[in-house]
């Protein structure tokens, strides 16, 4: 039985097949995003998540501030391999699974714990203002408040969501659109987070978490 196909690869589709009936052939300029979301009944978002696969396998070119193009069907590569989950699907889920992961950390949490967070922040801080992206940082931060928690479970599956990042879908959306700015926006919400954490404050902490991811998950697609 065959894997049913996301969102955004049947956004794909849809677009692959214009080019390959001849709608937009090789070298021709694709409608803007907005028109073409239009055209498509889908999401802005949805689209951009859609585009972004079909860069990664060969079938357009987006030109930061030109457009997007189609290219010739002899450099596009298979399009059924796996990219990886929504991005933007992605961090809803985490929104829902660490908002509730968090209420229990900020109950349980020790003053050692605190310390290490507040560690980790710092180092976060370095790397931005060395040039560097704080990606181990940032994860370090997410992992540790699940470990607060206390249920090795839930921890395992903050880690791995966090780790759906490195599929090619997210990891060609960093590449695009993280920028020190972001990284700068993103260490503002963890020290958010962190306050709420240090004055045992669950339902402020799950707050901060929820509009921290819902923020990521807008710099990546709205940006």
């Amino acid at each position: 039985m065959s894997e049913t196909r996301r969102l955004y690869q049947q956004i794909a589709d849809q677009v692959r097949q214009l080019i390959q009936n001849g709608q937009y052939p090789p070298g021709a300029r694709l409608p803007a995003e907005r028109e073409l979301a239009q055209q498509l009944g889908v999401s802005r978002p949805s689209l951009r998540e859609a585009l972004i696969a079909l860069e990664i396998d060969g079938s357009i070119e987006i030109r930061m501030g030109s457009g997007i193009y189609a290219l010739s069907p002899a450099r596009q590569v298979a399009s059924n391999r796996s990219l990886g989950e929504s991005p933007m699907e992605l961090m809803q889920a985490r929104a829902v699974i660490e908002g509730a992961v968090i209420i229990q950390a900020a109950a349980a949490i020790s003053p050692e714990a605190l310390s290490t967070l507040t560690g980790i922040l710092n180092a976060m801080r370095h790397e931005i203002d060395e040039g560097r992206k704080p990606m181990e940082q940032d994860r370090q931060f997410h992992l540790a408040i699940a470990d607060c928690a206390g249920n090795t479970v839930l921890a395992e599956v903050v880690a791995q969501l966090f780790d759906e990042r490195h599929s090619p879908m997210s990891d060609r959306m960093r590449g695009r659109f993280e920028t020190p700015e972001t990284w700068r926006q993103a260490l503002t919400e963890h020290e958010t987070i962190l306050a709420c954490l240090d004055a045992r404050n669950p339902l402020g902490a799950q707050a901060a978490m929820h509009a921290h991811l819902t923020a990521s998950g807008r710099r990546w697609l709205e940006s």
